[in-house]
């Protein structure tokens, strides 16, 4: 499979600021550096994102992805990514057919600032098919420690979700693959998307975290990645429990030390109460 080209055109995460705090004394603080960024589709205007910019070729593959505008990764020539006009330049190889029709309907979501989708939120998603992945529940705990750990903008600069992808190998701790912040959650899956798409030989179970709530689109964002565990810090949405359910996807909520809480495919998960610790 020909990959396409990709531009690296990252920009600064956060900025500082001046700030007065409730003593009246001045500082100085960073803040998440969010910024536009439109993208065109063979010179063709499709949407504009606000992101924070650190993937931002990632970011525009994931969403065409995402979108179901392209199959695969192998649809697209180039993705040139230019700050100075806020652009990211798409180049197909043969056209996205039926692009005006396919991106005529559009679909608000419970994005943070409002996200939205293209089409039919639901086509096609009795057509997934997830891999047989299954986890224990010390690779949960060994997964949440290792998002407790990783160096972030949120730490930083707050007001930023970061999602990240594992992968799961018997008997092994899970391995964390990418790690992606954003100014939203539906940002920073995405972009996990355009990296596994870079990725075809990416092995192992995937197992999906993110600080953000699991909503329908991001169980389906996540299904169609050919993850079949997902774990938040955050709950769930009863239609993103529903798609859960009727997908067959393991989904993990409430996150945090050694508490969890399996919503949906607890079949999924190798359960070892005896780590918990004392039930309070």
């Amino acid at each position: 499979m020909t990959l396409p080209r990709l531009t690296e055109a990252r920009a600064p995460l956060t900025r500082e600021v001046e700030v007065v705090d409730e003593h009246g004394e001045a500082g100085r603080v960073s803040i998440p550096a969010e910024r536009d960024l439109t993208i065109y589709v063979d010179r063709r205007e499709l949407v504009t994102l606000m992101t924070l910019g650190a993937q931002p070729e990632l970011l525009v593959l994931g969403y065409l992805l995402n979108q179901r505008l392209i199959e695969s990764a192998a649809d697209v020539e180039s993705i040139t990514v230019d700050w100075e006009v806020g652009a990211a330049a798409v180049k197909t190889h043969a056209g996205i057919d039926r692009i005006e029709e396919r991106t005529a309907k559009k679909v608000v979501t419970t994005g943070c600032g409002q996200g939205s989708v293209f089409g039919e939120l639901m086509a096609g998603i009795d057509s997934l098919r997830l891999p047989d992945t299954r986890m224990t529940q010390a690779q949960l705990y060994a997964l949440v420690n290792a998002i407790r750990l990783q160096e972030s903008t949120y730490k930083s600069a707050g007001s930023v979700h970061g999602c990240a992808l594992f992968t799961l190998e018997d008997g092994e701790q899970a391995r964390m693959q990418c790690f992606v912040e954003d100014v939203g959650r539906h940002n920073a899956i995405d972009t996990i998307a355009g990296w596994i798409a870079m990725q075809p030989r990416l092995a192992g179970g995937r197992v999906f975290y993110t600080t953000g709530r699991l909503t329908s689109e991001m169980v389906i964002k996540s299904a169609q990645m050919g993850v079949a565990i997902v774990v938040s810090r955050s709950g769930i949405t009863q239609m993103g429990h529903e798609v859960a359910q009727r997908v067959g996807l393991c989904a993990i909520g409430r996150a945090t030390n050694r508490r969890f809480l399996c919503f949906a495919g607890a079949g999924r998960l190798v359960l070892q109460p005896e780590l918990a610790g004392a039930k309070a």
